[in-house]
Formats: C-alpha cells, structure tokens, sequence
C-alpha cells in the first residue's frame, strides 16, 4: 500500500469523494446520483444463479470473482447471530456462540481472533468504514471470508487496494432502491414483486438478496435480509443499541468516536427491523435481541438476557 493510501485511512472519506459526490447530484440529480458508488472505474457483473460467479473490474483490472449470496447460505447453520459494535457488546459472552454463525458488522470485526475465531460473514456498506479502518479490515478479516461489500464499499477499497480482495467471497449488498448501474426506484415500483415485502413507503425487506436488499440506516438491516435468506431456526442481534449511538463503540476510546447517524436514523432502522421480524414469524424464524440497552425493544424485540456476563440463566444456552 502506497503512502497516499496510509493517509486517507485517517480520513472520514477522502475531499475529492465528497466533492465528487456533489458534482454527481448535480449532474444526475435523487434518480441517478448513487452512481458515484461505482464511478470511476468499478464494473461489476453480477452472478444471477447460485451456481455462477461474477467478477469484480477496476479500471480495466480484473479484481475477484463476485460470488452468489448462496454462498452464504450454504455456510450457515441453525443460528445466525448479528453483531453490531455498540457499547452494549462487552456485557455479553460472545465467545459462546457457536464458529461460523456471526455476521460481524462493521468495527464487530475487532472480535475476530479475540471473541470470535470463525465467523459466519463479515457485512460493511458504508464506505467512510473502510476510509476510517481499512488498516483493521486488513488485519482481521482472513483469506476465504465470507464478506458481504456494498458497491461503493468495494470501490473504496480497490482505490486504496484492490488486491485485497482477491482470496475473499465478496457479496454484492446491492441496494435494491438505487441499484447498481440502475435509477433510483420508489417504494411503489418495488410491492409489487413476488419477493419484496414493504410497509408504505417507510420500510422494505427482500428475500432474495441477489436481485439486492434494502438499506434502512444500517448495516444491520441489510445482514438481516442475508440472514433470513439463509432459514435459520433463529437470528439473534448483538451490540445494535441504537439509541446510545453518540458513546464510544465497543472498540473505540473516549474522545474518538466516529460519528454516527444511528440515533437520527433511529425510526427507520426500527421499521425495517420491525418489518423484518414480520417476515420472519412468517417464515418460523425466531428473532431475538441481546442487548439490554437496545432500542429494538420498541420493535417488538426485548431483552433476552441468556448470552448476558451476569446472567443466571448462562448454561441456558439456545439448543
């Protein structure tokens, strides 16, 4: 990695990504501005079939195969466990959960080689992540993972380095309203489809995450829509507090917190999430939130304490 690229991993995300930004407003204004996620110089084709890969191009310059969400589904057991990085995380005994059944969101990846020795996926889409931590993405996230990248997340990381990626399985987390190499499309365009799930224009939930899935503020509803596809018996969330979104994540120090949209974005998040608990009483998937402190509660989620540090319940453990 050159010396540029040491620089912007201190950075929120590079000036010329932010002016680009709004020079892509500009030009193709709400339908068609998400087309800086891919410009300049991403193409990506897109696997249609479980069976078949696609491929990751960078100006000209093949990066990785794509790979089919099947993939994912094929690696997943009876339990699925989403792992945020809120500040709630170290009052739970993540150690417990059994190898292979974490989708570790972002800075959660602190975890692996530490709580976590396998897991199931790792899920980043919002590109500031890997401008803030590619450094930790490097360093933590092994050859062969499983790693579920929205489109400008993986443009992020071939501008700083791209053969990075070349022995991972990347998953495109395509946001099925502003689609890749598509306009940007109303919730009304979507109900109609035989795998969408929509409440109003506020939330969505797809259940094929390769015709793309809904981005509702947070990682964390787009690796539920993953989750699901792969029919577990249950999905448990850890560390997605919401509601206490300005404190430290779990994995970073007092007075160096990276800001957060959480709390704004809060209503949002919160019916996605209630949406998709819906879908998963319809699909006989048990939804489960571990986080005391979490604003799921609101959804129809509270607290269930068997994973807590204190809890007299802890040899209690999900069968």
């Amino acid at each position: 990695m050159g010396k540029e690229g040491l620089i912007v991993l201190r950075s929120e995300r590079p000036w010329r990504r932010s002016i680009f930004r709004i020079f892509m407003y500009v030009v193709f204004g709400k339908a068609g501005a998400h087309a800086q996620d891919w410009s300049p110089g991403l193409v990506l084709t897109i696997p249609q079939a479980p069976l078949e890969r696609g491929a990751i191009v960078y100006r000209g310059k093949g990066i990785a195969p794509l790979q089919h969400p099947a993939v994912l589904k094929s690696a997943a057991g009876p339990e699925v466990f989403v792992i945020g990085s809120g500040p709630s995380l170290p009052a739970n005994d993540i150690s417990r959960i059994r190898p292979r059944s974490a989708i570790l969101l972002n800075g959660a990846i602190s975890l692996l080689g530490d709580k976590i020795d396998a897991p199931l996926a790792i899920a980043i889409e919002d590109e500031r992540f890997v401008w803030r931590h590619f450094r930790l993405m490097v360093d933590k996230i092994a050859a062969d993972s499983i790693c579920l990248f929205s489109v400008a997340v993986i443009r992020a990381i071939c501008e700083i380095d791209g053969g990075w990626l070349a022995d991972k399985n990347v998953i495109l987390i395509d946001n099925i309203r502003k689609p890749y190499r598509a306009k940007r499309r109303k919730y009304s365009q979507l109900a109609n489809l035989d795998f969408i799930r929509v409440k109003g224009d506020r939330a969505g939930f797809s259940l094929d995450p390769s015709k793309g899935v809904f981005q509702g503020g947070s990682v964390a509803v787009s690796a539920l829509q993953f989750a699901a596809y792969c029919k577990p018996e249950r999905i448990g969330f850890f560390g997605l507090d919401i509601s206490n979104a300005a404190e430290p994540r779990f994995y970073e120090r007092v007075g160096g917190t990276a800001k957060s949209g959480l709390a704004r974005a809060k209503d949002r998040i919160l019916s996605h999430i209630g949406l998709g608990r819906d879908v998963c009483v319809e699909q006989g998937i048990e939804l489960l939130n571990f986080s005391a402190t979490s604003a799921l509660s609101e959804c129809g989620l509270p607290y269930d304490s068997r994973y807590a540090l204190d809890s007299k319940h802890n040899e209690n453990l999900v069968p």
